[in-house]
């Protein structure tokens, strides 16, 4: 499996680095309000990972409440992952994926209900690899998207003669 990731910095590293929790609640909103679809899904990953990996911790440091805490949230996140499915789009597709976020999310809940670090590894495996995979499909998007751009339209050459013109005389 080759690592891919994206240069930008991820969302949590920009909001923690804001010492107003109003300004990191207005930016987070700013941020969500404008990112397209693929960028909240790339988003949904990130926040799924990064919820699991704090739940892994604290299940290291047996602070069950902590642990709870942030694998409910990463529980959440995969939940929505479900959710945003499109199954009248591609129903194979979205019927695989489902099983994979499913398959995360029993690990997931497995990991909270019996304090297993490994069951959050293996959810972590799955996510991983879906946002490796999400993370090549949005740069195969901007470059197709790019290619499809319609070309600059040309100048007729009488409209620069027109401006010649013009500005000679103006």
């Amino acid at each position: 499996m080759r690592a891919v990731s994206i240069r930008a910095p991820r969302l949590a590293d920009e909001i923690s680095s804001l010492m107003n929790p109003q300004a990191a609640q207005q930016y987070l909103r700013t941020k969500v309000l404008t990112a397209t679809r693929e960028q909240l899904q790339l988003m949904l990953f990130d926040g799924a990972i990064r919820f699991a990996e704090q739940g892994r911790a604290a299940l290291e440091k047996k602070d069950f409440a902590a642990s709870h805490k942030a694998l409910t949230r990463a529980q959440a996140i995969v939940t929505e992952l479900v959710g945003s499915l499109r199954p009248e789009v591609y129903p194979e597709l979205c019927g695989k994926l489902a099983s994979l976020y499913n398959y995360a999310h029993r690990h997931l809940v497995e990991a909270n209900m019996h304090h297993k670090v490994e069951s959050v590894d293996e959810a972590l495996k799955v996510l991983r690899y879906q946002r490796e995979t999400w993370v090549m499909l949005m740069q195969q998007l901007t470059t197709t998207r790019a290619s499809n751009a319609p070309a600059a339209p040309p100048i007729p050459e009488e409209s620069s003669t027109m401006q010649a013109s013009l500005s000679v005389q103006g």
